[in-house]
């Protein structure tokens, strides 16, 4: 399996695809990627060479905020909606949908589980 920026990928599929697997990368940018470092796309990950590689991570590192980074930013901005009182840092807070989502019914990814109702027994 090779590792490009500290992510193994997998070893038989499409180098295309395969780039997908790095948190920050998509179909459009893996292709993009590839045409810089001048990689046929549908090379298979495990007949890369370590020149190749490197020139992978090159690319990726220089001009892409991917993985560990990115994460952090996305936490970050998440934090400054917070803490300047924000609607959709209210939202965050909350757990509840971010952006415009009805909550009357649906929304169970964020919400999390049901909450059934206790019933209450009467003593006789």
């Amino acid at each position: 399996m090779p590792r490009i920026i500290g992510v193994d990928i997998p070893n038989e599929k499409r180098i295309e695809i395969a780039l997908t697997y790095i948190h920050g990368i998509g179909r459009h940018t893996s292709s993009e990627i590839l045409k810089k470092v001048n990689i046929d796309p549908s090379m298979r990950a495990n007949k890369l060479s370590p020149d190749e590689i490197s020139r992978l991570n090159e690319i990726i590192q220089s001009e892409h905020g991917v993985e560990g980074e990115l994460r952090r930013d996305v936490s970050a901005n998440i934090k400054r909606l917070i803490s300047i009182h924000a609607y959709r840092g209210l939202r965050h807070r909350l757990g509840l949908p971010v952006r415009g989502q009805r909550t009357h019914t649906n929304a169970r990814t964020r919400k999390g589980p049901r909450r059934g109702a206790v019933a209450i027994k009467k003593k006789r």
